[in-house]
């Protein structure tokens, strides 16, 4: 039976199901869920350690000044969502210039999919690192200092759509009619409380967007900052205090936009990051937060223009590969704008790098 079947008969057994729901299983279902069963980067799409070896070298740089500039003992470093293994590889060559740091570093892995955890695992089998993985990030990672890097990993995560309507703000489910699956409106709104006050002004057939499990994540991320030291930084496409009032959930197939409800589990689904939602979360934790920058400004102020003319010197056969690469990453009209930078350390730590004050 297909997930699209299996769905429309979970539905008709216990009924709509909330967007967040949808996303989970379509994703992460064990037999046919959609990071569950592939290796979707480069066919589906293109994340930025897989334009440029320069993005994991940045960001591996990141973390040794952060590191440095803390004095931390005996350090973790985490990656969420390491796709095929690319940021890490590049991350670890770059860090190789504080063997210090290196000698005392676990790294921990954490991947949901055992497909991409395979690949995963043969791309650093020769890093001669100390590395392991595990499915979800927990308290076993709550007991020092963390460094932590999230690529792309909050678009993925599980999002509730609100509808603003004449009887109020009513959840988005996922219904099924005929066995073909098709979005609803829940019948009685939800309690005023649950909507921030900024949304109010939104108009009849507006959509807020809402990632518990996204903050929640944030939260906990900051609460061991804040009792160990250490920083975590996201990069992500997505949006900080100006939201608007549209839908930014998408589906994405064959490096091409697809129909949400057509092919559960064939098609990539995420949406844009609330920034200033993640940052208000740091700050619960008690940690203090860096940005947002975008990924070009953060990207320039960590040095990569210098580090493209360095590898254009010393390979003058790659230049023009290397200046489409740096474009990509920094162009305001490729990823450097959607893309956004954000760091959250302890507070009265040293501001973390490539953030500007």
């Amino acid at each position: 039976m297909s997930l699209k079947a299996r769905i429309a008969a979970l539905i008709e057994a216990q009924g709509p199901m909330p967007v967040s729901q949808f996303m989970t299983v379509a994703l992460h279902d064990p037999q046919s869920g959609y990071y569950a069963t592939r290796d979707p980067l480069g066919a589906d799409f293109t994340t930025s350690p897989e334009i440029s070896q320069m993005f994991g070298e940045m960001l591996g740089l990141w973390c040794v000044q952060v590191w440095h500039d803390q004095g931390l003992k005996n350090p973790r470093l985490v990656e969420l969502g390491p796709g095929r293994g690319t940021l890490m590889a590049d991350m670890l060559r770059a860090m190789r210039v504080a063997p210090e740091l290196m000698e005392s570093l676990e790294i921990v892995m954490v991947e949901a999919s055992p497909v991409l955890a395979d690949i995963q695992r043969a791309k650093l089998a020769n890093s001669g690192a100390n590395i392991r993985w595990q499915s979800q990030f927990d308290d076993r990672l709550a007991d020092r200092p963390l460094l932590l890097v999230a690529n792309e990993f909050f678009d993925a995560l599980p999002i509730r759509q609100y509808v603003k309507t004449p009887r109020g703000w009513c959840e988005r489910m996922v219904t099924a009619r005929d066995g073909e699956l098709e979005f609803a409106l829940a019948p009685t709104p939800v309690p005023a409380a649950l909507i921030p006050a900024s949304r109010e002004a939104a108009p009849e057939g507006g959509v807020y967007e809402t990632a518990p499990a996204a903050a929640a994540l944030a939260e906990d991320i900051a609460r061991i900052v804040t009792a160990h030291g250490g920083g975590a930084l996201i990069v992500d496409y997505g949006y900080g205090a100006s939201a608007g009032f549209a839908e930014t959930l998408q589906a994405v197939g064959g490096n091409a936009f697809a129909d949400l409800l057509i092919e559960p589990g064939e098609d990539d689904l995420s949406a844009h990051v609330d920034f200033a939602a993640l940052a208000d979360a740091a700050r619960r934790g008690g940690a203090a937060v860096s940005g947002l920058a975008t990924q070009g400004e953060f990207l320039v102020h960590l040095g990569i223009v210098e580090r493209a003319e360095q590898l254009m010197k010393s390979n003058p056969a790659s230049a023009r590969d290397l200046l489409i690469a740096i474009e990509r990453l920094i162009a305001p009209e490729k990823m450097g704008t959607l893309f956004k930078a954000l760091a959250i350390t302890q507070a009265g730590a040293p501001p973390p790098p490539g953030f500007t004050a």
